[in-house]
């Protein structure tokens, strides 16, 4: 289904603009196009539809079924549920916002939006057929620890205090603490399916208002990095395997930004040239699992202190599991 926003970039990248293919300039438009329309696509498809279920749920009950688990089952299922979802970082945040919405601990919210790009079915099968079922298994399981671990951290620090207005009034009204009309949680059940796509269009319309530039920047920059940085960059000065390496990999995978499918092939070819495996894997968590348009949108929930403390755990997380990589692989 995403091949056509690659045959829209195709064109006007290319024809439209008369851009050369392979080009540096021509591979960074090109980027730039697909993502930014693949991205809005994906995010307002999602908001609608997570904003058409969640209408008609009745969120008591959902937190009262996490609420009659232990806490470390609770971030197993949420990772669990991340591990089966086929969402990219950026695409990942409207279910992120909905779990916030219904009152689930921030912690829990936090294990599936880490665990969600890092582990999907895509890169399960690229990885199984490419490296062989050893390592795929240790990739599933260090994806489900990172966001058990994520999730741990988050509640253990009292993170909620951390969240921006918005995100305060999204918990506020998953709570039931003030009266949200169509989707008050109370009430949900009683709405009929044209008061649920009313508010699902309401939800597309308040939560795209506020991303759709932070978006173009993100992939701005991460467009600018990914039309003119070679992959023999990375190779000459990441290929000699050095402790410090790993860290390096994830700083540079971060504004890269690209999803399973597209990444894969290009770990497929360092690994073909010789960048040691953790070094690769690590550079892989982190294109994937972490970009600008991510960040730029949770800044719409989450205040810069809490920002940079999700940032500093997928840099940490990504980084142990290179080393984990290089050490047994």
């Amino acid at each position: 289904m995403f091949k056509i926003f690659t045959l829209l970039a195709d064109v006007l990248a290319y024809r439209l603009f008369s851009l050369e293919p392979g080009s540096r300039l021509g591979e960074g438009v090109h980027f730039f196009i697909e993502d930014v329309t693949k991205i809005y696509f994906l995010v307002v498809v999602m908001i609608y539809l997570i904003a058409l279920v969640r209408a008609g749920l009745n969120t008591e009950r959902i937190r009262d079924f996490l609420s009659g688990k232990t806490r470390g089952a609770a971030y197993f299922l949420a990772t669990l549920f991340g591990s089966v979802t086929p969402f990219c970082s950026c695409s990942s945040i409207p279910l992120f916002l909905g779990f916030t919405s219904a009152g689930i601990p921030l912690g829990i919210t936090m294990a599936f939006l880490i665990t969600s790009p890092m582990i999907n079915e895509v890169a399960i099968v690229l990885l199984g057929s490419l490296l062989g079922i050893k390592f795929t298994l240790v990739y599933i399981a260090t994806g489900l620890l990172a966001g058990m671990a994520g999730g741990f951290f988050i509640d253990r620090i009292g993170a909620e205090r951390y969240l921006t207005g918005i995100g305060e009034q999204a918990r506020a009204l998953g709570e039931g603490r003030e009266d949200v009309g169509p989707g008050k949680p109370g009430d949900a059940p009683k709405l009929t399916f044209a008061d649920r796509r009313e508010f699902a269009r309401a939800e597309v319309k308040e939560i795209f208002g506020r991303i759709w530039k932070w978006v173009l920047i993100g992939v701005g920059l991460g467009a600018l990095l990914h039309g003119f940085v070679p992959d023999r960059f990375i190779l000459d000065n990441l290929g000699e395997g050095q402790w410090w390496s790993v860290p390096a990999a994830v700083f540079l995978g971060i504004p890269l930004y690209s999803g399973a499918s597209g990444i894969i092939p290009v770990i497929e070819t360092l690994l073909a040239k010789g960048l040691p495996v953790g070094t690769a894997m690590a550079f892989m968590m982190s294109t994937v699992a972490a970009s600008f348009p991510e960040f730029m949108m949770l800044k719409q929930v989450m205040k810069p202190k809490l920002l940079l403390i999700f940032f500093l755990m997928l840099l940490v997380f990504f980084t142990l599991a290179g080393w984990l990589f290089n050490a047994v692989l």
